[in-house]
């Protein structure tokens, strides 16, 4: 075995390890996702390249794929004259406006949250729950302008 391909399985592996901890997939949905980001060519794999590669059962592959697609961490494209479908990792920017999209929310829910504190805080614990409250509404804040940067940057580079 090459330290190349060792390394490409290390690789994958660890994407894997990643998604089941911090973001709660499935085993075989974070080794999908990592085989597609690892493997990232331009066509894609198809189905049958990902049951090959993950030695899968085709009906675990199919439902934890189409998941991943209702998730917006996958989509395919077709090529004219082909039946097949290509997969490949939702674009670095349409994975940044993921996240964007929950911290909008979250700041819709701290600033209302602030605005409810602000109005009801009496004690001084009740103060000082408030202060933190606005330290972490300007996190939020700070935090969208980065991810509005980010997503600028990845559309410049996408689109060319």
């Amino acid at each position: 075995m090459s330290n190349i391909k060792e390394e490409k399985d290390e690789l994958i592996e660890m994407f894997g390890v990643h998604f089941e901890t911090h973001h709660r997939f499935s085993p075989l949905s974070a080794r999908i996702l990592s085989v597609l980001i690892v493997e990232n060519c331009k066509p894609g794999l198809t189905f049958d390249d990902l049951v090959l590669k993950l030695g899968a059962s085709k009906s675990s592959v199919s439902t934890n794929l189409n998941l991943l697609l209702k998730m917006g961490k996958v989509e395919y494209h077709t090529v004219s004259g082909d039946r097949k479908k290509y997969y490949r990792p939702a674009s670095f920017s349409s994975r940044m406006r993921t996240y964007l999209e929950i911290v909008i929310d979250e700041k819709k829910m701290v600033d209302r949250m602030l605005a409810y504190k602000d109005k009801t805080a009496k004690t001084d614990t009740e103060h000082i729950n408030l202060e933190m409250l606005k330290v972490y509404q300007e996190h939020v804040q700070d935090f969208e302008g980065f991810l509005n940067n980010t997503i600028q940057k990845l559309d410049k580079i996408e689109n060319k």
